[in-house]
This record gives structure tokens, sequence and C-alpha cells, in this order.
């Protein structure tokens, strides 16, 4: 075992290669004060403490974590040098984990007098060497572009199933360094944009198109670049309806469109006791306010799958100016049908019956076949805020006056001579041959393929140097904003004060930050930042298993869905504490949920705020069935897959990466079947796996009580549950409420690391050593206030890498 050395031994050993310590060198010599802070903790105490707790691991011989203190200089800290290894001894010996439990551990006041000592030299060398660092060129993803579209357009539809999906880096979709541009992307980009730009202008298609709308068979959500189907619209159902399905659709022209349905044939047996081929039968259509009769013969496919509804009625009128609900569901002849169930060929006996598989699988709705009558939708409105034959406005000054505004907000800043002749040229060319709406639908889509608008450009000032640090501009501030809170563009008043240089003033800032959470574009925050960190986009993909879990559906996922980003978004909208995510006495519940839940009081299918009582074992992200669901796998929980979500999301403490071949769990030995801590046990005596699962374990385990679907229970495997655990530094505790007690004992290591989430999120970048001394001072003004989340927002707005920027290094 290798002894600890003294300071003595330190300076008469070279380090490796014969190397002079120098940090131990620098200790004897005495250094020149690093900051007014420093000097209250002498240079050398903080020589000692390294030298006593680290010296037996991190040294020439044992060389752990890839480093030793032989070759490490203490001076370092005050010339900004190894600033990645300061951040990380500040950091792992401020949580406990280093030294390790095993070793002898240093007193409470030695170890506060390191910390100051270290966090004040940190803090105070990036205080007076300002580093705000430089995130790569950042293409709008394509929720962005979707939300600019609309925004830009006044037009509320979705084309993100339009474009591929989007890489991720750090845990979210918006980080500059994976969004790439391809040739095949530009390809969508040109595309989306024709459609888009044709659509808002109110020009109509050269043919009529069918827009299809499609529920799969098992209920579960598409992505094959459709419409796909929202569990949550079921609400605009009729009561007495089964099996049907509500969409959103888009009606650019008041003009006749042709509805077709096609019914699930094969899921139930009602259909087949009807007539073939008599044209009576109909099933219950709504399109808006209006409920229209389908009328339809029994005709089956050649593999019997698809019941075909064909409409046999006059073509249908629909509105325009906003999205009209389309709804089809199963009641045949004005009654309602049966609940008789005949399993599927697709589906296992046990799950036909716990699940019913949907009568309605698509909607084609065809148009317009003829425009009836011309008028203003939103985005003609918001577009032609002028005509050439209103005196004295010519063709030309028009067209100008609409693209210079309109590229004006898509840019985020005021546009140069050039940027509009390029755009004018693109109107006179097509103008001329087809038009003046044709010209200004051209130039649009001009605007939307630009690189001005796909991209968020910022500037250096004009032979800066190297590595110089600079402000951003307003309407550069602006747009870093608009993506954070609305994941958009600015709107008008926002880009106003930009431009007039207003908006970064003090009370004009925080009050158009009050102004951006209070409006529903803020939602953005929940379905985007909320939505990647708690990994609830994962649920959508999650299949429990149907033998084990019949009990979980569509509705069930749809309402736990519902449950975390209702539950997300009201503590941003009220304001609450961010450790409201750790512990609360309320959640958000419909009737379906609250079942599952076993929490009695709640009807209806729409989610409420419910309080919570110690009894209900709830409350907080980690009482939620979607988080416990999504860190389980199909058939069983995993210890381990929760325990390393709340060192990732809500500690910001990731374990190791495991090593190569890691065995799998055992979970049946000698004819038992085991517990996962027995399983865990026994996969914890290899060495190589304890030091992680040491870590990981006991949070996973106080998790235990809950299944792969966050129901909660007492036995598994036929064993009484065991929800005790033991931290790596002894503390003891017992289910979620126990682990809710250890998570708030580190509230503040709970609120750097949502704050560390939150900033990556809203600089589209990962965070650097030099970002850490700014990250801390969020969260210390925030704690002054009991953490509450608009002021870590704010805090990160007006914080130094949010408002400046470095030139590149040489």
């Amino acid at each position: 075992m290798i002894k600890p050395r003294s300071n003595e031994r330190f300076l008469a050993k070279g380090g490796r290669n014969g190397r002079p310590i120098r940090w131990a060198k620098s200790l004897v010599a005495g250094l020149v004060v690093l900051t007014a802070q420093a000097q209250a903790y002498d240079l050398s105490q903080a020589g000692e403490f390294l030298q006593e707790h680290c010296s037996r691991c991190h040294n020439d011989e044992r060389y752990s974590g890839n480093w030793s203190l032989e070759e490490f200089d203490l001076a370092s800290l005050a010339k900004g040098d190894e600033l990645a290894r300061w951040e990380s001894i500040l950091r792992v010996t401020q949580r406990g984990e280093m030294p390790p439990a095993s070793r002898p551990q240093p007193e409470e006041a030695e170890l506060a007098d390191f910390l100051g000592w270290l966090t004040g030299g940190l803090d105070d060398y990036a205080a007076a060497h300002p580093n705000p660092g430089r995130a790569t060129l950042r293409r709008l993803n394509r929720t962005e572009y979707n939300n600019a579209i609309r925004d830009l357009l006044a037009l509320d539809i979705d084309i993100r199933e339009q474009l591929p999906t989007d890489d991720t880096g750090y845990g979210f979709d918006n980080i500059a360094d994976v969004l790439s541009v391809s040739p095949t992307l530009m390809d969508r980009y040109l595309a989306v944009a024709g459609k888009v730009s044709r659509l808002a202008a109110g020009l109509a298609p050269q043919q009529p198109y069918t827009t299809t709308f499609q529920l799969p068979k098992d209920g579960s959500i598409l992505n094959q670049g459709v419409p796909a189907f929202d569990e949550r619209m079921s609400n605009n159902l009729p009561l007495n309806s089964r099996g049907g399905g509500a969409f959103k659709f888009y009606a650019p022209y008041t003009g006749e469109y042709e509805i077709s349905g096609y019914l699930n044939a094969n899921t139930n047996n009602e259909t087949d006791r009807l007539e073939q081929n008599r044209v009576s039968h109909s099933v219950h259509l709504s399109a808006g306010p209006h409920t229209l009769g389908m009328a339809f013969r029994r005709d089956l496919s050649l593999d019997e799958s698809v019941q075909t509804l064909h409409n046999t009625t006059d073509i249908v009128v629909l509105p325009l100016h906003q999205p009209t609900m389309l709804t089809l569901d199963f009641i045949v002849d004005g009654e309602r049908v049966g609940d008789t169930q005949v399993p599927s060929y697709y589906m296992s006996p046990r799950y036909a019956q716990n699940n019913f598989p949907r009568d309605v699988l698509q909607i084609d709705v065809e148009g317009p076949v003829s425009i009836v009558a011309e008028g203003e939708t939103p985005s003609q409105k918001k577009i032609f805020q002028c005509q050439p034959r209103i005196w004295p406005f010519t063709a030309q000054r028009c067209a100008s006056s609409i693209i210079s505004t309109l590229a004006n907000q898509a840019y985020r800043r005021s546009l140069d001579d050039a940027d509009l002749a390029g755009l004018m040229g693109v109107y006179n060319t097509v103008a001329e041959a087809e038009g003046f709406e044709a010209g200004v639908a051209a130039a649009i889509q001009a605007i939307l393929v630009s690189p001005s608008f796909l991209f968020l450009y910022e500037h250096d000032p004009a032979d800066s140097a190297p590595g110089f640090v600079h402000s951003i501009s307003d309407t550069e501030f602006a747009a870093r904003l608009a993506l954070f809170i609305w994941s958009s563009l600015p709107d008008e008043e926002l880009l106003q004060l930009a431009q007039s240089n207003q908006l970064r003033k003090p009370g004009v800032l925080q009050n158009q930050l009050t102004r951006m959470l209070d409006d529903p574009k803020a939602r953005a925050l929940t379905e985007n930042f909320a939505g990647q960190w708690l990994y609830l986009r994962n649920l959508e993909f999650h299949r429990a298993d149907v033998v084990a879990y019949p009990d979980f559906d569509v509705p069930l996922r749809q309402a736990m869905l519902g449950e975390s980003e209702e539950f997300f978004n009201y503590i941003v909208q009220q304001d609450r504490s961010v450790l409201d995510f750790l512990a609360s006495n309320y959640t958000f519940l419909n009737e379906r949920l609250a079942k599952h839940y076993g929490i009695d009081g709640v009807s209806g299918p729409a989610l409420r705020k419910v309080n919570l009582t110690p009894q209900n074992n709830r409350g907080g992200l980690l009482g939620q069935g979607s988080i416990l669901t999504v860190t389980s796998y199909g058939n069983h929980t995993s210890v381990v897959k929760r325990g390393k979500w709340i060192l990732d999301n809500l500690l910001a403490a990731p374990p190791p990466p495991p090593p190569p071949d890691v065995p799998a769990l055992v979970a049946k030995q000698g004819g038992k079947h085991l517990t996962q801590r027995e399983q865990l046990a026994l996969h914890s005596e290899d060495p190589s796996c304890s030091s992680c699962h040491v870590m990981m374990d006991p949070l996973g385990l106080a998790l235990e009580n809950f299944d792969a679907i966050g129901n909660y229970r007492s036995v598994d495997a036929g064993n009484a549950i065991d929800a005790s655990a033991t931290m790596p530094d002894g503390t003891n505790f017992d289910g979620i409420s126990g682990l809710q007690a250890v998570l708030l004992a580190r509230k503040t290591q709970f609120a750097e690391a949502f704050t560390q989430r939150l900033m990556i999120y809203a600089l589209g970048r990962g965070l650097e050593a030099y970002d850490q001394p700014k990250l801390r001072a969020i969260v210390r003004a925030a704690q002054a206030n009991d953490f509450r989340i608009r002021d870590i927002i704010y805090g990160i707005v007006t914080s130094e890498p949010f408002n400046y920027r470095r030139t590149p290094a040489a």
C-alpha cells in the first residue's frame, strides 16, 4: 500500500521521468496571493489537504482517474490552467464522492475551508478573465423551423414530419455542433417552403391533394410522415362513440372536399352482421361544428383487414380561417354499437380482451375539389398588408413592403439593400409570368430557405483580435431569447425593442421575459426542454409486455405524458421552486391515471391538479408513471436504469461508462427467482462493476415499490419488497419518501444540475469548465428566493455566456 508522503518527500522525489513536483515547490516558496478570498486560507493547507486525502490514489503508481498529484501544479489555479481538473476536484469533493467512503474523511471545518478556497479561486479567476464561449453556427431544428413558420406566416399547420429527425448532443436536439446540413435536407426545405408559401399566400394547388390521418391498429403513435393521431384529441369525440379519431385539418380555402374513412373490419364483428353492398349504413362523421352523415357499404378488401367507407353524400364544404376538427367514430346507423370483441389476428387474446383495438383506421381529405368562396385567411391578412390596386401603391412598392416586413422578422434583424434586392429579384421573375400573389409566394419561399432564416447568425466586430470577448447585439440577443423560451422567432414587440437597443435594460428585460413566459408559446419549454431532459419523448416508443402488463394502453400512456407535461408547465407558469421536481404535494391526474395510481375522487378524461397525501406515495417527478416507465424495461423494472436516470438528470453526476462485456443480471439461481436486490448483489461481487453500482443501486432500489409501469406494489418475484438503501456516505433511507429526503438534502446540487441542463438548452452548446463559475452564480442568486424557476431562467438570460461571445482563437 502506498503510504502518504510528506511535503519534504514530495520535494525530494521527482515526478514522472524525474520532473520536479511543481505544485509542491510552489507551496514551499509561497505563492503570490490568488485573490482576496483565497488569502483567508493558507495555500500550504490546500496542498496538505490534497496530499492527505488524494495522494493515495492520484499518484504516479496508481494514476487513478488518469491523473497524478505528482505532476499537478497548484499554481495553475491562479494562472487559469487545468480549469477542468480543478472543477472536477471541486465537484467530487463538494458532493462527498471523494475521498471514497472507504477512506478517512476530512473534518467538516477542514473540508469547508478547502472548498471555500477552491471555489473562490475558480470564481475570481473567471471574473477577472471573462470567457463566454462560442457555439458554432446554429441551424434551426425542425421544431424551431415549424414554429418559426407558424409565427412568421400565421399558419397553424405542422410540417415537422416532412423534415428529417434532428441529431442530438448533450441530451438535446438544438445543439449547434450536431445540426448539420446535407443536400437531402436542403431538398426537403425547398419542397416544404414551396408548399407552405403557396398555402400562406392563398394560391390554389395545381391539382387537388389528399391529406391522410391515420390511427394504427393497436393504438400506437405513428411516425411515418403523415399526420399522426394524438390520443388527447379523443376528448372531442361524442360520449357514446368508440374507437374513433379526431384530427386538426387546415382548410386553406372555403371549398369542396371529399372525405373518406376506413374502418378496421378485423377487430369487430358488428359490421360483419350488416348487409353487404347496402348503401344505407352510416358512421358518425363531423367536420368542425357540423355533424355529417357518412353512408357506406360493407366492402371487405382481399385480406379482410380493412373496411372501406364510401362517401356517397354531397361533397363536404369546409370553412377556412382556422384548423377544422375532423372526427370519425364508430356509431353504426345512429346507434352505439355493441361491446362484443373478437381477438385479432395481430394481437394476443389477452391483449385483445383488455385493450380495444382501433375501429377507425384512417380519414382521407381530398381537395379542394373546387373553391366555393374567396376569403382572407389569417396568413393572407398578415402577408398582404397592402394591395397594388389601392392607390398610391404600385405592385412593386407593395411587394417591397410585404417582403421587407416578413424578411425583417424571419432574419431576426434589419435588412440591408443586398437582402431586399435578392428577394425582389425572385419576386419580379415570378410575378411577371404568374402575377402579384405568385411573386410574393416565391419570395416567401426564398426567405424560408435563406441561410439568414435557417441559421442563427451572430457577428464579431470587424478587425477584432482572436479571443476578443464582446457583447452580442440586442437583435442577436432577442433571437437567442426567442429560441430559448418559444423555440421560435422574436415577435414584433421583442424585435422593435431590440432594434431600438432597449431590450436589455433591466426593467424592460424583466417585463419582456415575464410576458414571454406567460405566452402560450412558452409551452415550447415543456415540450422541447422537459420532453428531452426527462426522457418524456421516449415514452411514445415504450412497449410494455402485454402479458405482464395488460393494463398499459395508449390512454394510460398519454395520461402519463400529460401528467408530467402539466406538472412542468405549472411550475413555470406559477413560478414555483424547482424543488417541487423532487417532492410535491400535488400532481395532475385524470380518471384513468388516478385509477392506475389507486387515488380516488378523480372523474373524467381531463387532467386536473390533484392534491396528494403521504399515503399516496407520489409527488415530484419520481412518483410519476412516465418517469418510472421510461426507466424500466418492457417486462420488468430496472434498478440500474432508474439509479442512472437520477444521477444523470437530477444530480448531474453520471457514473462512468460500464466496462466492456458487462455480464447480464442473473434473474434465477438454483431454481429460485431473484429479486432485483438479490440480482444486483450477485452482480456487484465483480469489482469492476461495484464501483459504479455503489452509487446507482441505492437510488434505484428505493423505487422498487413501483413496477415497470408505475403501479405501486409490495411484492416482487413472490417476495416482499425491501425498498431500503444506504448511500455510499452511510446515509440510510427507505422508499420514495426516504429518497426524496436524501435528494432534498442535496437541494443545491439538484439546483445546479437543473440549471446546467437548462443552460445547455438555452445556449445550444455543452458547458465547459469556464462556464461553471457563472452557473454557480445563477444558483446562488436563485437560492435566496427558494430556487424559483423564473429566477433561474432570468439568471441564464442575463448571464455572461448568454450575452457575450468570443471571437475565434488564432
